[in-house]
Parts: C-alpha cells; structure tokens; sequence
C-alpha cells in the first residue's frame, strides 16, 4: 500500500496539488494522467522519496522499485548485472557472498554468515535469477549476444530497456514506472502488458501511450483541478466518467445560479416591505446555496490542421530494388519496391533496429542505397519531421521569428494563429527556441508544418514527448490530411487512427501490406514478430 496524506506541491508558485490524500492498494494498477506540466513526473518523484513535498507525507512499502531515469548510471556493469540487482536484497547478498569466497582463509564467523546468505538468495530465487534476467531482457528486445556486455556498449533505447528490466525484476511490492514503453517497440510493449497484467502489487504508471493503458490499468489518477482523482477502469472509462462529472456539476451550478437569481430578485423586491419574515427565509436559503466548486481544468488540446498549397501527382513515389546496409552487414531491406499513390497513409512499423529510419533517410536521399532507387513524383513538396526535431530548430530566435524565418510572406496574425493553436499562447509565442522543452520543440515543428502546407508528410515517430490530448489530435489531423503521409510510429491507436498502408519489417525482410491496421494485425496474429 502506498499512502499520500495531506501532500501539496508548487513550483515557480504554481500550484500543481494541493492537500492531496490518496490510497494506493495492491493488486490495482494506477495509471497516472494529466497534460503535460500537470506534475505528473513531480508526483510520481514525490512518491518515490526522490523529491519533497512541500506538505504531507509519503508511506510505501519497502520494496518499492522505480524505473531509473539515469540511463549513465550503470555504463561499467553487465547488463544482467543491472537486471538483477533490482531486487537490492538478493544482490547485496550475492555481492557479500563472492567478497566472501574470495577470502583466501574462512573464519567460522565467515561459515555462519555464508550459511545466512546461502538462504537469502535461495528464498530470493538467486538461483534462476539469471534466467529470469535474461527473459526479460528478451522480451524487451534486448538478445542473448548483449546479455554479458557492458552497458555502456548498448544503444541509448537498449540501455532505457534493460533499466526497464531492472524495475520489474525481483516480485517488488509496489512498481512505479514514469513512460515505461519509451524506446519500446510494438511487440515489446505487448510482452510488457503481458507481464504487468500479471503483476500482483500496486503498479502506478506514467505513460502517454493510450492503448497501453487501456490494456493494463484497473485504475486511473487523475491530475487536474489541482488535486488528484481516482476513476475505476481504463484511460476511456476515464475519460467518459470524467465528462459526465463536469457536465453534472456544470448542470448543477446552472440550476443553483437560476435559485440565487430568483432569491435575490425576491429580497430586493420585498426587503423594505411588509414580508420581512420571508425576506428572512429567503436570506437563509441563499446563504445555504453555495455553487460547487469549479476550478479550471489544466487540460489543453491543440488543434493540428496540416493542409497543402496543392496536390501531388497520382504517382507520389516509385521504390524500385531498394537495399540499403551498413559495414558490410545483413542489409536492412533488400530489394525492396513499391508504389505509393497521392492520399495514402503509410504507416512504417517494426523492431527497433530493424531499419525503419534508415528506409525514410533513404528515401528522403539523405543516405545513398546500395542499390535501386526511390523517385518523388510530379509537384512532390516533402515536409519531414525527424525523430529528435530539437537540433533542427535553431537556437538563438523565438518561436514567432522561427516561423516568420520559414515564411516572411506569412502575417502576424497567421503566425500568432499557428502557434496558439499549438498552445502557444500570449507570450509563449515569444519563448526562446533554446528553452523549449521535448513537447514544445515537437508542437513548433507542427506549426512549421502547417505554415509549409506540403502535400507529403514524412514523419519519424512524431509522437514522441506528447501528451495524450495531443497524440489524439495528432491522429485527427492526419486522418483529415489530403496529402500523402509515410509515419514510422509505436503507437497503436495513432497508427490504427490513421494508417491505410503497412510497411512492417521483420526478421526475414520487409512486408507491404495494403490495408488498415487492424486488419495487419488480425492476418499475423496480433504480433509484428510473428511475421513469417
């Protein structure tokens, strides 16, 4: 059980919670939500013991294990090392026992304690605990060539992976995990359901992959209001449940505010009157008559409109014998070859590693294939997002002199419409572009987008460091597009909202499946993986 009393927190005075007494009980699995800068991240630190509330007080089990943000922290450990020490307990005294054997003479004091350890690595299963370690890093998609490596040898997304591993092993307690599926392909995400579906203590999850959490959680708390609410059910049984609480209390108010009117109207019309005993009455009444209280809800959803000066031809683009490889290795995609017409969206779906960027800077000519070619057709204007859109967007100038930089034709007006649509609002609009968070750098590559107006979308997982209302607006605004749109995304609703083209790879090369993704994933089984 996790317990939070009277916790209130603020930073550069505001106010993210304020007297915020909740429970979290085991065998319930929290999703925790909220927009970006709601504090989702502070409380999910506060419940850690990472950071402190500015009030109240935090109690949580003992074998609380938290998924590390320091992906540096381990660079000189093997990578089953770092799963297993997880579990602290079992890997202390697995430590203590090597120190101990490596003595070259054992007191009997020795004997006993290693006797002591003996039995707390048995009743912690250190016996299989490589074994364990090791399927987890499999189902992560970290392979058995990588398991005695050095951390520091892994990519960044391998090692966020294996610190992943590393906060499910061991049967902990209580689970809080902050953006779990980070760096996690389609089929991992699946096996990390899998194994959360089973897991028996108090899970508390951040994650602004909608399917995610609609599979695994039992629960939700809810950032907003300045408080936190727990809803029964999914993300969607969330969403209803909250919808139907804010129109009840906006309904209610409305009805209250009618009996004040007619009670006021009724005390200033007979107050110097005869009828003062119901004037009385009346006072009382509308004294008792207090409106629900109604903060204002931090949700804030962005509108994404992309549109195109004007079309492409019929024949977007012509893959012709692709193949593309790097030093000499097992090409990524061999011989590869494809049409895509004006309209389609083409969703580009796979492993990590497996080539799925590489097959977009190829076709965008910024990597030479080994061989074949890929031709743009008639009247094609590319807007490309990239996977880390921060190094692309200038640094010294505003989010307003960026995109008047782009379009100096484009008025005050269209540039500050763009960027509040997007959130940036009033004076955000003039933020440095330096200063931009991870979120903020994604929204300002959209209004550099929409300013554009190209008629194809070529987009490296641009859902990265958004929020959930953004995500949802993202999958509407592409499904509206009229150009074409090739997308390398891991998020299943924003590919199932929008994609009517599969490019997936697998192990035995590239697949071109004409169809919507639910009808992909119906043929092969619900797995990328199983592809064959």
């Amino acid at each position: 059980m996790i317990q939070v009393q009277n916790v209130t927190k603020a930073f550069a005075g505001k106010k993210l919670f304020e007297e915020v007494n909740t429970a979290f009980p085991p065998g319930r699995r929290y999703g925790l939500t909220g927009p970006n800068g709601a504090g989702k991240s502070t409380f999910m630190k506060i419940l850690s013991g990472e950071l402190e509330p500015d009030t109240g007080t935090i109690s949580r089990p003992k074998r609380t294990s938290v998924l590390s943000q320091n992906q540096f922290a381990f660079e000189d450990w093997r990578v089953l090392d770092v799963v297993i020490s997880g579990n602290k307990g079992l890997w202390d005294a697995m430590q203590e026992k090597d120190k101990l054997l490596a003595k070259a003479d054992l007191t009997d004091e020795d004997g006993g304690r290693l006797g002591e350890l003996e039995g707390i690595i048995a009743e912690e299963d250190g016996y299989s605990a490589e074994a364990e370690a090791a399927t987890m890093l499999e189902g992560l998609g970290i392979f058995d060539a990588d398991h005695n490596r050095k951390m520091r040898e892994l990519t960044g997304g391998d090692k966020v992976r294996a610190l992943l591993a590393q906060a499910l092993f061991g049967k902990p307690t209580a689970l809080l995990l902050d953006e779990p599926t980070n760096s996690l392909d389609l089929d991992s995400i699946h096996w990390l359901e899998e194994f959360l579906d089973k897991y028996e203590g108090t899970l508390i999850v951040i994650s602004h992959d909608r399917h995610f959490l609609n599979e695994i959680c039992t629960h939700i708390a809810d950032i907003d209001y300045e408080t936190i609410i727990t809803y029964p059910g999914n993300y969607d049984d969330m969403v209803r449940a909250k919808a139907d609480v804010r129109v009840r209390m906006e309904s209610e108010n409305a009805d209250k505010m009618k009996r004040r009117e007619q009670l006021q109207d009724f005390i200033a019309r007979f107050s110097a009157g005869t009828r003062a005993s119901q004037v009385q009455s009346r006072k009382k009444q509308l004294e008792k008559l207090s409106l629900a209280d109604m903060k204002k809800s931090n949700i804030a959803r962005p509108f994404i409109k992309f549109e195109q000066k004007r079309p492409s031809g019929k024949q977007t683009l012509t893959i012709e014998g692709l193949t593309k490889g790097f030093d000499g290795n097992k090409p990524l995609f061999k011989n590869f070859s494809m049409l895509i017409t004006k309209g389609e969206k083409v969703a580009i779906v796979g492993r990590n590693g497996v080539g799925k960027t590489t097959l977009l800077k190829t076709l965008l000519g910024e990597l030479k294939p080994d061989a074949g070619k890929a031709v743009w057709g008639h009247e094609a204007q590319i807007g490309y997002m990239p996977q880390d859109v921060k190094p692309v967007i200038p640094v010294g100038t505003t989010c307003f002199d960026y995109l008047h930089d782009i379009d100096a034709t484009a008025g005050n007006e269209q540039i500050r419409g763009l960027l509040g649509r997007m959130l940036f609002r009033g004076d955000e609009g003039m933020k440095p572009t330096k200063a931009l968070s991870g979120g903020e750098a994604v929204r300002l590559m959209f209004c550099k987008l929409m300013l554009e107006q190209p008629n194809i979308l070529v987009l490296d997982e641009p859902n990265n460091h958004l929020d959930l209302e953004s995500i949802s607006a993202l999958g509407e605004g592409l499904a509206n597009y009229p150009g074409t749109v090739l997308m390398v995304a891991h998020d299943r609703d924003l590919i199932a909202q929008t994609a009517t083209r599969i490019i997936a790879f697998h192990n035995g090369g590239v697949e071109d499946f004409a169809g919507d993704y639910e009808t992909f994933l119906e043929k092969h089984g619900g797995k990328i993986e199983a592809i064959g």
